[in-house]
């Protein structure tokens, strides 16, 4: 299958993107665009040491567009990150949010610009049952969202995934105008990611996409762009680990990221379900521990999936397309790019596990795993990844 050589474009789908590099020099006039004079600019605290954002707030300044800068956050942001981000917003007047970095920075951001004109806490707005409703949109900030990862996908989301420190869990607060108005995706931005962690966040975009893949809710058109977006990880992802500078690879990265968290409104399943309580307990990578899981989790759902992964093999072009074809694939493809086989790589260990699945079976991504989960199983296969037992 040929691939576009104009990789650059503007589309909206869910939200308006403007797609290629060097598009990052548009950012203070799409800030204009929606109102924003004196935006409060917030990523996450490694990043803003780096050049890629030094460099951006440099731009900001040159364009005449004052900004404030936040960065407290940390690697699996937690409740307090957002009240301090809300705080500084106040403070200093901002009227709308630049969400920059990866799916930290960008889920905190999220979460910063829906606080602002709220007045009850944020764990009020946990996505459960109609909890959204308490939300008073018009106190909502405008957000224009800039990933410098391929991986979570959080610009074209309608969620934040923050870690509620009273009792060590991770909590989606949703909402549908928590969707960024505008995505300035350029691939430019990724192409100093190091080869560990682009490989991390790559395999993340794989788990949206073949989690949403293999959920047995019925929403054909997420089912076709999770198709389409595994193809592009298998494609691109090798390539971007191995030799970060090349912006074809990065781009397919970025819209196959973009592409996985469109198709996850389907469903995930328990490779989130898992890797949700490693963060919130352990603080592991969330891509690392679900790229870790996957071969686990994608067997366990065997009987209830293989039809549907036969039929992914044949996509992928896989030589005799089977469910072992996808498998082997995944485990191939996770030796190539440098992810280890078991959880203790993470720190995850035996005395961990009992907490852990408690924690996992009431993490809402269970619902979407095509073979239900509880407690009994999701320990089983925290034990099976530790051990390397597939």
């Amino acid at each position: 299958m040929s691939e576009p050589t104009n990789l650059r474009g503007n589309w909206n789908y869910p939200t308006s993107i403007r797609f290629g590099a060097g598009r990052i020099s548009e950012l203070a006039e799409t800030c204009r665009s929606l109102g924003m004079s004196n935006p409060l600019f917030i990523t996450d605290a490694g990043l803003a040491k780096l050049p890629v954002v030094t460099d951006t707030l440099a731009l900001l300044a040159r364009d005449g567009l004052p900004c404030g800068l936040f960065s407290e956050i940390q690697a699996n942001p937690v409740g307090k990150n957002v009240e301090d981000g809300v705080s500084i917003y106040k403070k200093g007047g901002h009227d709308g949010v630049i969400a920059f970095g990866g799916g930290s920075g960008l889920d905190a951001a999220k979460a910063i610009a829906l606080m602002v004109g709220q007045t009850r806490p944020l764990f009020d707005f946990e996505d459960r049952e109609d909890w959204f409703t308490r939300v008073d949109p018009e106190g909502m900030a405008p957000v224009v969202a800039v990933p410098t990862t391929s991986g979570t996908g959080s610009e074209v989301g309608r969620a934040s995934v923050i870690t509620d420190e009273s009792d060590h869990t991770k909590k989606i607060i949703f909402h549908p105008k928590m969707m960024p108005a505008v995505v300035i995706a350029d691939p430019g931005l990724t192409v100093d990611l190091p080869p560990k962690i682009t490989a991390a966040v790559g395999m993340d975009a794989l788990s949206h996409s073949l989690e949403a893949y293999c959920s047995p809710f019925y929403h054909p058109m997420a089912q076709g762009i999770a198709l389409e977006s595994i193809r592009l990880v298998k494609n691109y992802l090798p390539t971007a680990v191995q030799d970060g500078k090349n912006i074809e690879a990065r781009s397919q990265m970025m819209v196959a990221s973009s592409m996985g968290a469109t198709a996850f409104q389907k469903g995930l399943g328990a490779m989130h379900s898992l890797s949700h309580p490693c963060g919130a307990l352990l603080n592991t990578h969330h891509g690392l521990t679900i790229a870790i899981v996957m071969p686990y989790v994608l067997k366990f759902n065997r009987s209830a999936v293989e039809d549907r992964i036969v039929a992914l093999a044949r996509y992928l072009n896989l030589p005799n397309p089977s469910f072992d074809a996808v498998l082997n694939w995944i485990l191939s493809l996770r030796e190539q790019i440098g992810i280890p086989h078991t959880l203790d790589a993470v720190g995850v260990k035996e005395e961990h596990i009992a907490e852990l699945a408690k924690m996992a079976e009431n993490d809402p991504s269970c619902g979407g795993n095509p073979i239900a989960v509880n407690a009994e199983n999701l320990g089983k296969l925290y034990k099976d990844a530790l051990a390397g037992r597939l």
